[in-house]
């Protein structure tokens, strides 16, 4: 009798990835149909200004703020934009949309990467 255990190990393991990568494919589906996502990182700052007498140059400093700050590349540029406690509350949604998005391409992007490493026989550096 012939043993096929690593060809069912092999198998096993193709229809793991199949698996794995159809979720993440019907995730990013649903991130898409879930509606707008905007790119970028939203920070709330506190900053200090250029008044020399000003409380922001205290000891200890009492900064102005907050301000919520939305930044992302456009043609290689990095663009910030001011945004109100409205606009961030109205918009919050999408920027969480576009960091879902992100993280489930970058997990697809791995699994495709790992499954064609071992299918290659690829070191694991790349």
């Amino acid at each position: 009798m012939q043993d096929n255990g690593p060809v069912s190990e092999a198998a096993q393991r193709s229809e793991e990835v199949e698996r794995a990568r159809r979720a993440l494919a019907d995730e990013i589906a649903t991130i898409a149909a879930a509606g707008a996502l905007l790119p970028g990182t939203v920070l709330v700052r506190f900053m200090g200004c250029g008044n020399p007498n000003c409380r922001c140059k205290a000891d200890p400093p009492q900064l102005h703020g907050p301000y919520n700050q939305w930044t992302r590349k456009i043609a290689g540029r990095t663009r910030t934009r001011r945004l109100t406690d409205d606009e961030l509350a109205r918009y919050g949604p999408w920027f969480d949309n576009a960091k879902r998005l992100r993280d489930a391409v970058a997990q697809l992007e791995a699994l495709c990467l790992q499954a064609a490493s071992e299918a290659e026989g690829w070191p694991a550096d790349g």
